[in-house]
């Protein structure tokens, strides 16, 4: 026998293999399961490949110890109110917070998302109005800064931060920067250089070990967020390049959401970078100490869960808040997302809140950056059309917002997407807002975004030509892996 046909023999073998782990041992979405057999069946080889670097599940009982310091001196808070949500013995602030202590309860209980209302928030949706304020606080920071993001270019934007940063660590203020080793491949610690230099430090989300082999490339922080003197919190859509300001030729004005925190929910934007510092740099992992957390005067009277989900959570816990979201809806859901594949339990919402007569409006870009996920994106929109779902094609540059907005009441702006990979794959946070002028303020931006847009009508959607809805259902069965 030569060694091609060796070769051969035990790739088809390892294809079996797989295959059986698929269906048998590994805990699946059916859908998902079915996408990667046709992969192995269809493509055996180049799909054992794939199956290697992108189909393994991450293992829980992996990162069980990371779970257990999520709770570390939170604890107490999260025990305290849950005793006193069951015995209706909690001071919400107004009756719109009350109607939603159901999900309030959920994201408490299994997310350990720890309810507050004393949050000053500020929405931010132009690239340039975000990194003037964030600057602004960088360069009023007295203690520490802690930043993370999931793509971060070295150009203009990212040059002027790094500078930024470092100075301020020559100042004395301690500076961490954690970045994602798939979103931002092109770096290197070395280009750090200056904030390390200066007493900075810097971190890897998840390196490869091997060279060029990442055999957790499936698994990406997508997380943005800066903690500054544990008073100040942003996270939202935003990453770190000149295209965020809306200097790409290809995509034009970027158009995002940000939001900026003062109060209470910043210590659970800390506590999640403690937690992510700690699994990419377990040589230099920060310890609880009283400077990261303060005391805090309230700021405000914004009531908000940060929740965080990944691979490594039990529960999809920012999908369930939004299934809570839709279904509570009495008169109106209002998405914006730059990537649309939902999976059947949030398509069957969505169906269900459409057909019920609830104004259903769902915002996406008319650019595409992946043009798989765009072209399943269509397949879904047409089955949400048919129920009496509004669809608007964002074309004043790219839409990369993450929200939802529901009866103008409540709503959530995060790093999540309406996506599988956003609630399966994805290290995400988002922040659950229980606040009626926020939520009115952000339903307010969504309608000013129709005035930059198109809206895909039926009759619109049906003229579609044989090409194009061959490239959405190939797409659409590949949706559950993209």
């Amino acid at each position: 026998m030569s060694i091609l046909s060796v070769v051969v023999t035990i790739l088809f073998i390892a294809n079996f293999i797989f295959a059986g782990i698929i269906i048998f041992l590994e805990r699946r979405d059916p859908a998902a399961t079915w996408a990667w057999l046709m992969i192995l069946f269809f493509v055996p080889f180049v799909g054992f490949i794939f199956y290697i670097i992108f189909g393994q599940n991450l293992s829980r009982k992996r990162l069980f110890s990371w779970k257990d310091i999520e709770k570390v001196g939170i604890s107490d808070v999260i025990a305290n109110q849950l005793q006193a949500i069951r015995t209706n013995r909690f001071l919400f602030q107004d009756m719109n917070v009350e109607n939603n202590r159901d999900l309030i309860y959920m994201l408490l209980m299994n997310n350990g998302a720890v309810f507050t209302q004393d949050n000053e928030l500020s929405i931010m949706t132009d690239g340039h109005d975000k990194f003037e304020q964030l600057f602004r606080d960088i360069e009023a920071a007295e203690d520490h800064i802690h930043v993370q993001y999931y793509i971060f270019r070295k150009d203009a934007l990212g040059e002027r931060l790094i500078e930024a940063l470092a100075e301020k660590a020559r100042q004395g203020v301690k500076v961490r920067f954690l970045y994602d080793d798939l979103g931002s491949r092109s770096l290197s610690r070395r280009q750090f250089r200056s904030i390390l230099d200066s007493g900075g430090d810097v971190g890897v989300f998840f390196p490869s070990k091997i060279p060029y082999v990442n055999l957790r490339l499936n698994y990406r922080n997508h997380r943005k967020m800066v903690i500054i003197d544990g008073e100040i919190g942003y996270t939202g859509g935003f990453n770190v390049g000149d295209e965020y300001l809306g200097l790409s030729k290809k995509f034009g004005y970027w158009r995002d959401t940000q939001i900026r925190l003062e109060g209470s929910a910043v210590d659970t934007l800390q506590t999640r970078f403690f937690l992510d510092w700690n699994q990419a740099v377990k040589e230099r992992s920060l310890q609880y100490d009283p400077r990261y957390f303060p005391d805090k005067e309230p700021k405000g009277h914004t009531p908000i869960q940060v929740v965080t989900s990944g691979p490594d959570s039990e529960w999809e816990q920012i999908k369930n808040g939004y299934l809570k979201l839709i279904t509570s809806a009495k008169e109106s859901v209002y998405i914006q997302t730059p990537y649309f594949i939902p999976d059947t339990s949030l398509l069957d919402a969505l169906r269900i809140a459409a057909l019920s007569g609830k104004d259903v409006r769902i915002m996406i870009p008319n650019k595409p950056d992946h043009i798989f996920v765009y072209w399943a994106t269509y397949w879904y929109m047409g089955e949400l059309l048919k129920a009496g779902a509004r669809f608007y094609i964002y074309d004043n540059g790219f839409m990369h917002s993450k929200t939802m907005v529901v009866d103008r009441k409540v709503s959530s702006v995060g790093t999540a997407n309406i996506d599988v990979r956003s609630f399966r794959l994805n290290f995400e946070v988002n922040a659950f807002i229980y606040h009626e002028e926020t939520s009115r303020q952000l339903a307010d931006i969504f309608e000013d975004d129709m005035t930059y847009s198109w809206e895909m009508t039926e009759e619109r959607y049906a003229q579609r030509s044989l090409w194009i809805r061959f490239k959405e259902s190939i797409s659409r069965l590949l949706s559950p892996i993209l």
